[in-house]
């Protein structure tokens, strides 16, 4: 800890962890405001990332486009944010909490106010990146900043409050764009969180204090240009998958490109960290909890992201649901993932993660298993149990893994930590759905070349959907067992020390 010590990762250790008698009134205060500040800011931008799927129809009709170009609209939000992620590791180590924080939600409200009074379809386009350009700032921004102001041993109560955001946001987006568009143009779904979104902006340009102290690290554009190809088309690859025939671009050449550039990627990282200067330190897999975390979570965005977009088509193939009535009907699993987060954060608090893992991705496991057994015949009330469960299931995994995975890493690499996380969710995001949707999609058409009629067909692809979704959700059983709590006093002086 030579040169590290004259590059502090806070403005005031003293208010993270470590310090004699913790932060004082004041401190604490400051530090609870701006944490509040940006768990609501950050649910807000969250919550548009799965927004647009229900509105697909309204869109295709209103827009005179082909579903295939709608599904841009989310395609391209996750292509923006798989890009921008991995440079915001640079970008928290180089400026100040609050003009970030501005930057982000400048974005996004501008993205916001374009999407909503666009004439055309490009023109929505292009609103949907940029409010994805501030989606992607947001969420590490968030995980940094409480790394670095709350206290290993009551981190995970506040992580919770973070998985809230992470997974039910998204969750609950389709419920929201049902409802509104029960009553209201497709429009309203940006003029109703315009407000919103500018009224954070405001609140928190006046109320978001600097937490952090930047460090003038140099920024290599090779890295942001490897990052862009390697991220981008690998995200751009998975999500073209479901695509089959229609796709532009066969799924295999941006998934190789990606891959080739997310090689060049890495080995460019291990040349820069010799240095001090990756564009995203890959040092934070050094950490075995760290990395176990992180691949349990994709497991579980996996999942997530699978399950949100396979059971609506379920709900409205097989059984006949409208959007709305789909909407409302995964709204309990999201209500009760919500509540339950914080009090897993609490729980992880005094138990360590082990026993909220283990019966946490066992549960998600059977819940896959049982839904690989669906039919035009299953109870509505069975599916919305079994719905119900997975996001008990979800909520006792997300908030131990964002925690002892984040936990677990020197403060130097909070930054890149968070980075990293942010880049897993959405390819693994992408993953889930490409995976979900192209094997549904070949096992109807099989289905359908057999004679089936078109419900047994659907109903057919769904059940095969969810069975490769739960033999992939078996690893995330196995990897459970792995992940460890961050000894607390170790966290706290790694803060002191950076």
């Amino acid at each position: 800890m030579t040169s590290d010590t004259a590059r502090p990762t806070t403005a005031a250790p003293a208010g993270a962890a470590g310090a004699d008698d913790g932060p004082d009134a004041a401190t604490a205060a400051r530090n609870k405001l701006v944490i509040g500040l940006l768990l609501v800011s950050a649910f807000v931008v969250i919550l548009n990332e799965t927004i647009m799927g229900v509105a697909l129809p309204s869109l295709t009709r209103d827009l005179d486009i082909t579903v295939t170009a709608g599904q841009w609209l989310t395609t391209g939000f996750m292509l923006t944010m798989a890009v921008v992620i991995p440079i915001t590791g640079f970008l928290l180590q180089r400026f100040d909490t609050r003009p970030v924080f501005i930057t982000a939600m400048s974005l996004f409200s501008l993205g916001t106010a374009i999407s909503a009074f666009a004439p055309g379809f490009s023109v929505l386009l292009i609103g949907r990146v940029v409010q994805a350009s501030g989606t992607a700032i947001m969420m590490p921004l968030l995980m940094t900043t409480v790394l670095t102001l709350v206290p290993p041993a009551t981190r995970g109560r506040t992580m919770g409050n973070i998985s809230i955001v992470i997974s039910v946001a998204p969750a609950i987006g389709p419920t929201i764009s049902g409802l509104i568009l029960s009553v209201l143009e497709w429009r309203f779904m940006f003029i109703l969180v315009l407000p919103i979104a500018l009224a954070a902006l405001a609140l928190g340009a006046v109320r978001v204090k600097n937490v952090t102290t930047p460090t003038k690290v140099p920024l290599d554009v090779l890295s942001v240009i490897l990052s862009a190809f390697a991220f981008g088309g690998v995200v751009y690859g998975l999500s073209t998958f479901g695509e089959g025939a229609e796709a532009a671009v066969p799924a295999w050449v941006p998934l190789a490109v990606g891959v080739v550039a997310l090689v060049a990627f890495v080995l460019r990282q291990r040349a820069l960290q010799r240095t001090d200067t990756a564009l995203l330190d890959l040092r934070t897999f050094a950490s075995r909890t760290f990395t176990m975390s992180t691949l349990v979570l994709g497991i579980g965005m996996i999942a997530l992201f699978g399950t949100l977009i396979v059971l609506p088509i379920y709900l409205q193939n097989v059984h006949g649901l409208d959007p709305l009535a789909t909407g409302l009907l995964l709204l309990p699993g999201g209500l009760v993932q919500g509540l339950l987060s914080p009090i897993v954060g609490r729980l992880f608090d005094k138990y360590g993660p082990t026993v909220l893992l283990v019966p946490g991705t066992a549960l998600v496991t059977a819940v896959l298993w049982f839904l690989s057994t669906v039919s035009e015949s299953t109870p509505i009330p069975m599916v919305l149990g079994a719905h119900v469960a997975l996001s008990i299931g979800l909520a006792l995994m997300f908030t131990p893994l964002f925690t002892s995975g984040l936990g677990s890493l020197p403060g130097r690499l909070y930054s890149h930590g968070s980075a990293v996380v942010g880049t897993v969710q959405q390819v693994a995001g992408a993953a889930g759905t490409a995976v979900f949707v192209t094997v549904m999609t070949l096992a109807a058409t099989t289905a359908a070349s057999g004679g089936a009629g078109d419900v047994a067909a659907a109903s057919s692809g769904v059940r095969a959907a969810f069975l490769v979704g739960a033999v992939i959700s078996v690893f995330a059983v196995v990897g459970s067992f792995f992940v460890r709590r961050p000894p607390v006093v170790e966290g706290a002086e790694k803060v002191v020390a950076h």
